[in-house]
């Protein structure tokens, strides 16, 4: 179904893949732009989860702070990616934005999907190498915190795209970045990706793409470029299991 085991390393994004953080950021960005665009555009749209998933979902910081303000007629300049978060700045509303899903983190924790765990640890009895890509400048946190920074061999996030100077998502750079890190081909290695910017990463890269609908929509990441879609990893466990017990017959 997705020779994710026959795969040479298995690159994860982290939000939505792995852990429930993605929803934690839903709650961040609209605490931002539920209090920050009537401010500034009082006759646009109200903002909502689909444009989180629109809009913001796999891009870096800064541009989906662009995004959503591009998408109401607001402009403003980038600034500093240190300015403080009160700034009126791109980098000024994602640093506020990163402080309430810090406070949300420190609050409420964070979940990892019971289906992503089973498969990260199938994957490293199988002695695949794997790594995280994450547009999030918060992934190594956030990987400390679950304890399961120690199972991946690479993590290229925010942080590391910024002082490589590595284009974000959907632009592929992240990813070849981590294949070239683990020594592997793009063609032999597997992306898993929840977001519609990461798979069509993953597909520019010349991956081979599994996409996790965990609320874009499998149609949306059919067409972005996945090769398989399911609703839970541990469906391709699923699937291992099937095939081997086919070979035993």
């Amino acid at each position: 179904m997705t020779g994710v085991f026959d795969a040479q390393a298995v690159l994860f994004d982290l939000d939505g893949v792995l852990t429930d953080t993605a929803a934690v950021h839903r709650r961040a960005w609209s605490a931002l732009f539920t209090e920050f665009l009537p401010a500034v555009a009082p006759d646009a749209a109200p903002y909502t989860d689909a444009d989180y998933f629109a809009l913001v979902d796999g891009k870096a910081r800064a541009a989906g702070v662009r995004s959503v303000l591009a998408s109401r007629g607001v402009s403003m300049p980038d600034g500093e990616l240190d300015d403080p978060p009160g700034a009126q700045t791109v980098h000024g509303l994602g640093n506020r934005k990163n402080v309430r899903f810090t406070e949300i983190i420190r609050g409420d924790g964070v979940e990892v999907f019971d289906g992503s765990l089973l498969l990260v640890d199938a994957l490293a009895a199988a002695d695949i190498p794997m790594a995280v890509v994450s547009s999030s400048r918060n992934a190594v946190l956030v990987l400390d915190t679950v304890g399961l920074l120690n199972r991946f061999v690479v993590v290229i996030d925010g942080v590391v795209a910024h002082d490589e100077r590595l284009a974000s998502k959907p632009a592929p750079d992240m990813f070849l970045s981590a294949a070239q890190g683990l020594g592997v081909d793009p063609v032999r290695t597997v992306v898993i990706e929840d977001a519609v910017s990461g798979v069509e990463a993953g597909r520019r890269g010349g991956f081979r793409v599994i996409g996790v609908d965990r609320g874009t929509g499998a149609s949306a990441l059919w067409a972005a470029g996945a090769d398989v879609v399911v609703s839970d990893l541990a469906d391709l466990l699923v699937d291992r299991r099937r095939s081997a017990a086919s070979r035993e017959i």
